[in-house]
Order: structure tokens, then sequence, then C-alpha cells
């Protein structure tokens, strides 16, 4: 049977310990439950062991386990964020992983001018150049930061965010992660308005432990915590 509790135990000595072993502070890094088809007696579960902060793959679900569980927890929006769902969140969420194209800052700027709040936000990066993903590519990242910069005032963005390929060997893993920490560091040299490089959402359950030795300041922690899930609910 699946115990939340021992899960969380193993994976928060695997963060210490890989942290340890490349002379990091384990504390410096946020393990993000992961909550996509979770539901909120579970998550609450998660949240009694420690769980400070969980992510959400899609606005409607993140809004409605809101409604149950409130401000207890910091929500994160980690999928693919359309447009038109961006008003379902815009005032529930800690942060936005997902922030990867012009007309969704716009929206974002809108709906925070509306609540008069201030929207932190990640800039989504797809390093591998994958179809599948989505992301900018790392090319044109530093134009989109610097339009973000100077038109966005209500987006305060945090860092960037990216996934490995799935199935891929772990250099090219490690490789997608160097190259995303490389251009955290430049973007930071900018010194733009309301741009910090302070946090870097990579790693999952198969690879957090790599990301978490090229810089992750955030892993998204879903399947090593609440076991496999149906994806197709």
């Amino acid at each position: 049977m699946m115990s939340i509790d021992k899960n969380l135990d193993k994976i928060r000595h695997n963060i210490e310990d890989v942290a340890q072993g490349c002379g990091r502070d384990f504390k410096d890094i946020l393990l993000l439950g992961v909550t996509k088809t979770v539901d909120t007696d579970l998550v609450e579960e998660a949240m009694k062991y420690g769980i400070t902060d969980v992510g959400e793959n899609k606005p409607q679900e993140l809004s409605r386990k809101y409604e149950l569980i409130g401000d207890r927890v910091k929500w994160h929006q980690i999928g693919s964020l359309q447009t038109n769902k961006v008003k379902y969140i815009i005032d529930k969420v800690e942060l936005i992983h997902s922030l990867d194209r012009i007309s969704l800052a716009k929206e974002i700027q809108k709906r925070a001018e509306q609540h008069d709040i201030t929207v932190k936000c990640l800039v989504q990066v797809n390093v591998s150049k994958e179809e599948s993903k989505h992301g900018i590519y790392a090319e044109d990242v530093e134009s989109f930061i610097r339009e973000c910069s100077e038109k966005y005032d209500r987006i305060k963005i945090t860092g960037l965010m990216t996934m490995a390929p799935f199935d891929a060997e772990k250099e090219e893993v490690r490789s997608v992660f160097r190259d995303l920490k490389k251009l955290s560091d430049d973007i930071s040299k900018l010194k733009l308005p309301n741009v910090e490089m302070k946090d870097l959402s990579m790693g999952m359950s198969q690879d957090f432990d790599i990301a978490i030795e090229e810089g992750a300041t955030i892993v998204r922690i879903g399947t090593s915590i609440f076991g496999k899930r149906n994806y197709n609910k």
C-alpha cells in the first residue's frame, strides 16, 4: 500500500544527499508536490507531512482544489496556460511556471491590473526543441524577457523552467539542465527591471537528482509521492 509519509521521507533524504554531494544546502531546494489527477484528500495528507507547495497542470483543477483547500498551501500553475484560463487562477497562484508567449503575458498583465496584484512567473524554455513540448527556444528567451520587462509591469519574472526529454540518456538530460542554468546566469547579468533569476524549475521524479546537481531550486515531484496515476481521468 502506498504511503505518502514514507515516500516523502525517502524523497527528502534523496534531495539532501544529492545537495550535500554537490555542495548545496538542501533547504534552498523546494519540493513541489505535483497533484495532477490527485484528489484533495491526498493533497491534504501530503500537506500534513510537510508539503507546502503544490503544482497543478490544469487551471480548472487548480481553481477547484483551491475552493476546497484555500491558501493553506501555495499553488503553482505548472502546465501550459491558455489565455482564456488565466482569469481562473490569477489571484490564487504563488507562481506560474509556463509563461511562454507575449499573448499570455498581455493577458496576465490585464488580469493582474484588475486585481491590483503583481504575478510571479517563470519563463518556460524548450531547451531540447522537442515539437511535443511548449516553451520558448533558448535563443529567443532574452528578447522575450526584455519585452516583458519593458511592457508588463505586473509580471515579475523570477526565473526559468524546462523539461528534459523523458526517455533521454542521463548525459542528454544533464546537458538540458546545464544549458538552462547558463541561460539563467546570462539573463541575470542583464539586471532587467522586474526580472530576478532566482528560480530554476527543473527535474521531476525520474531526473530530479541530475537537476539538483545542475542548479535546480524547484523540483516537481508527482509519481514518487503519489504513485503512478491515471492521466486519462
